[in-house]
């Protein structure tokens, strides 16, 4: 962690026409929170200046209801405003695509990050990083649904599926929209310390520090099950009894269909195989139940289905690259906080 201190940090916001609102209103709240917390007794509570650029001062039109208002154009940045620039933070939003044509926004970027203590991007503004050539051979993430374009436009990038952020080096990237939000809180635990990030999470009843390893999405919402369908029932069935049988042929009779009938209507409906859909949503009650109870390893995984805990931690290493216990330690927070958790409700967690 960085040692603590009361120097102003600069924070640059870039931004562009039809940018996503909360990219960037959501990880600024975050530094505007950590302007009320003094570090220590006698310390400045302004910890951060913050400053939005963009193609043009003035209204900047967001995905959004509202504009945000731009200080000054990336055009007007002199290297004197670039001096001791703290962050550069980039958002995404759906004209991140046309802003890439933009050779000159693309230099400017260049130039503030050569400058820049950290560089920071929101969901799909790692496209801006990676076409600055600033991720290349570095690990980075976006929004789900934008990484298998991301990784096919930048092979050089070693893009992550399901962090929520991903740090390397000075460089850190983030998924979709809230993701900045603990992205934000990330980096105000690293400037300010991690009591300071938790005061914020609870000013702004989120959840409590989320890591950067817990997965973006589960199951439910990875495969989009069509809403029309005659598996329908089973999709449900499957997702609320993971301890049943759930072998294809199990699935099948249930169906009322041939094996090879059902598995060939399964893969058309959710583009997967019945088998690779019952381990994903069985590890997603697993997930759930080392997050919210005590039960033992060995108990949640009978109650799961996945017959024994060395085939539960088989599974979990395969998917998050972490052994069950190691999850629960990371991410199982709400029982850790009773006092704080009856006062602020079931999101401070």
């Amino acid at each position: 962690m960085e040692k603590q201190h009361t120097r102003l940090r600069k924070i640059l916001f870039v931004t562009y026409s039809d940018c996503q609102m909360l990219d960037v209103t959501g990880p600024a709240e975050v530094f505007s929170k950590a302007n009320e917390y003094p570090v220590s007794e006698g310390d400045q509570k302004q910890q951060y200046q913050i400053t939005l650029i963009a193609e043009k001062a003035g209204p900047v039109k967001s995905t959004g209801p509202f504009s945000l208002l731009a200080d000054q154009s990336y055009g007007d940045v002199t290297a004197g405003d670039l001096e001791d620039l703290d962050t550069l933070v980039v958002c995404g939003g759906e004209g991140v695509h046309q802003i890439l044509k933009d050779e000159a926004f693309i230099a400017f970027i260049q130039r503030a990050a050569q400058r820049a203590r950290r560089v920071v991007s929101i969901c799909t503004g790692a496209f801006i990083l990676a076409k600055a050539g600033l991720l290349d051979q570095r690990r980075a993430t976006t929004h789900w649904d934008s990484i298998d374009t991301l990784a096919r436009h930048f092979p050089a990038i070693e893009v992550e599926r399901d962090p929520i952020y991903v740090r390397d080096g000075k460089y850190w990237t983030s998924a979709g929209v809230t993701a900045g939000i603990d992205l934000g809180l990330a980096l105000v635990e690293e400037d300010l310390g991690r009591q300071t990030a938790l005061s914020i999470a609870r000013r702004l009843v989120v959840y409590m520090m989320r890591p950067g390893g817990q997965a973006q999405f589960s199951a439910q919402l990875k495969f989009q099950k069509p809403s029309q369908s005659k598996l329908e029932t089973l999709y449900e069935w499957i997702e609320q009894n993971p301890a049943e049988d759930l072998s294809i042929s199990a699935l099948a009779a249930k169906s009322a269909m041939s094996e090879r009938h059902f598995a060939r209507c399964f893969v058309n409906e959710v583009g997967i195989t019945p088998a690779k859909f019952v381990e994903q949503s069985r590890l997603d009650h697993a997930r759930r139940r080392l997050e919210q109870t005590r039960s033992s390893i060995d108990q949640i995984a009978y109650d799961c289905g996945f017959g024994s805990a060395e085939i539960l931690r088989r599974t979990f290493q395969r998917h998050l690259h972490l052994a069950p216990g190691e999850y629960r330690d990371r991410f199982q927070t709400s029982l850790k906080q009773p006092h704080a958790r009856a006062r602020f409700g079931n999101n401070y967690q």
